[in-house]
């Protein structure tokens, strides 16, 4: 696994500990106390496919003393920031597992701090043992229920790839497994919740193609369970391709509950049935075949085609999302995708219109 701007090793825990020790002259970072001391991963080990132990991704905390409170339990606690423990111990640069943003600012946890220190669920939220540490920093109180959709990995075939995506190394973890193959519309990431309509950006502006959206929204919110949300495509406006015979503006590709889990496809497409939704068109729906999926790759026209998504059938968490769902790009679609907004909105046609 590749780490963000750093070239830096890849210790073993031991050669971590030790190294961070070193660096940081035997003492807490934050307060100067020494022993008793702890080297403090930055961003959590579990957000790392590898252990996430590199030098700049640990600090020398002290740990609890009879009636006080250690600088490592307040960074669990995400009390003291990782910007303020990186900045203490000479940290010039920010390391983060692939699959997050590196545009966002994450609290220990992988959780996103938002620019009014108001925090965004990740994908350890819901984990019992994180959630007793961020209770007991009394920070519960600043998360909202909103989620951004996660960073999604290329297939290693997918031509769409840039230097900024992240690309599978394999496909390794889909074999033997049921998988859904689907369309990869070329719309605007959206999602609905009881309260809320947002596309990928959190805090989306309003803009002319999102009017019919926001008024599905408001048809169906009440039928949203609290907690739950609803991602699809948001189609109302032409981004690059043209479409000439849409069921829907809005197509849905995924449903997630209140515990971040997201729904078996075949749950996805009975309760988008009881909503009145149209689910994204199904290309495939059975075991994965690797073969099947390049010859589709390189069979599929992307003049007219986005590409397509690979999901498995099954549930899966949040956390799981980075290992059950791919997709295969065309060239340069990132770039067009990011021009659209400021057109003049070209509007695609509803089957029948």
């Amino acid at each position: 696994m590749s780490v963000q701007n750093d070239i830096s090793e890849l210790l073993s825990r031991d050669a971590f500990r030790e190294g961070v020790f070193r660096r940081d002259k035997y003492q807490c970072v934050i307060c100067g106390r020494g022993e008793p001391i702890d080297a403090h991963h930055l961003v959590e080990r579990r957000l790392w496919d590898d252990g996430g132990y590199y030098l700049d991704n640990g600090a020398t905390l002290c740990d609890d003393r009879e009636g006080s409170i250690g600088c490592h339990k307040k960074a669990e606690q995400t009390v003291i920031s990782c910007d303020e423990i990186r900045a203490a111990a000479g940290i010039r640069r920010t390391l983060l597992p692939d699959h997050l943003y590196r545009d966002n600012t994450y609290d220990k946890w992988g959780n996103i701090i938002l620019p009014d220190a108001t925090r965004v669920k990740g994908e350890l939220f819901h984990d019992a043992s994180v959630r007793k540490i961020l209770a007991s920093g009394g920070v519960l109180a600043l998360f909202k229920d909103r989620v951004k959709y996660p960073r999604t990995y290329h297939l290693p075939w997918s031509p769409g790839r840039t230097d900024d995506d992240r690309v599978l190394s394999d496909t390794k973890h889909f074999d033997g497994r049921r998988v859904i193959i689907t369309e990869k519309m070329d719309g605007e990431n959206t999602t609905m919740y009881r309260d809320y309509i947002h596309a990928r950006s959190l805090d989306s502006a309003s803009h002319p193609s999102r009017g019919w959206v926001k008024n599905l929204h408001a048809q169906i919110q009440s039928s949203i369970p609290a907690g739950w949300r609803l991602c699809g495509e948001n189609l109302f406006a032409k981004h690059t391709l043209s479409y000439n015979r849409l069921p829907s503006y809005f197509m849905l590709f995924s449903i997630w509950d209140e515990n971040n889990e997201c729904l078996s496809w075949d749950e996805t497409v009975d309760y988008a049935a009881i909503l009145g939704l149209v689910t994204v068109p199904i290309i495939y729906d059975g075991k994965w075949d690797e073969g099947y999926v390049k010859r589709l790759a390189s069979g599929m026209d992307l003049s007219e085609h986005e590409g397509f998504v690979v999901r498995t059938a099954d549930s899966f968490s949040y956390a799981a999302f980075r290992s059950s769902v791919a997709k295969f790009v065309r060239k340069e679609h990132v770039g067009t995708a990011q021009n659209w907004m400021m057109q003049q909105v070209i509007r695609n046609a509803l089957r029948g219109a």
